[in-house]
């Protein structure tokens, strides 16, 4: 693959990955509305899931009720998401010398799968949840390794090894 393909591939891959944070975040802010909305489309089907959805959609409906306040952390943890999505502008601009943002976004990736297994179940976090939340490490960490292959890639070719 040349330069200009692997140039291409790493945009298209970074610009998935920006787009997914954000959408990700942005979820956060209509947290009464989008957990009510997993409890009315999981109760049809009933068992764990729809009991833990409903379960949920309730408490964060309570929160939003009585202590409102409380849902200002998950606006900034939006807020956190649209931060991290920018610092893929430097690779996806000139990806070789920013490297190591993709690295550390690998890092950030498997600590997902981590705090999802171990600072869950402190939470009452369900298993089944907790799995949801690791694929979000798991299929963060495919873009990104993808990106790290081409950008070494590219490496190689501007810095021939004699």
């Amino acid at each position: 693959m040349n330069t200009s393909k692997d140039l291409h591939l790493i945009r298209r891959w970074i610009t998935f990955f920006i787009v997914a944070l954000l959408i990700s975040g942005l979820t956060a802010v209509p947290l009464v509305w989008l957990t009510g909305l997993l409890a009315a489309w999981t109760a049809p089907f009933g068992g764990a899931l729809a009991e833990w959805a409903a379960h949920a959609a309730e408490a964060v409906a309570h929160v939003a009720e009585a202590y409102p306040i409380l849902l200002y952390g998950t606006d900034w943890l939006a807020f956190a998401h649209v931060v991290i999505a920018l610092l893929f502008i430097g690779p996806w601009r000139d990806p070789v010398r920013n490297r190591w943002v993709v690295e550390w976004g690998l890092w950030c990736c498997a600590l997902v799968v981590l705090v999802a297994f171990v600072w869950a179940p402190v939470r009452d976090i369900p298993f089944f949840w907790r799995c949801v939340d690791a694929s979000f490490g798991v299929i963060g960490a495919v873009p990104l390794y993808i990106v790290l292959r081409a950008i070494d890639r590219m490496a190689a070719r501007s810095h021939p090894h004699p």
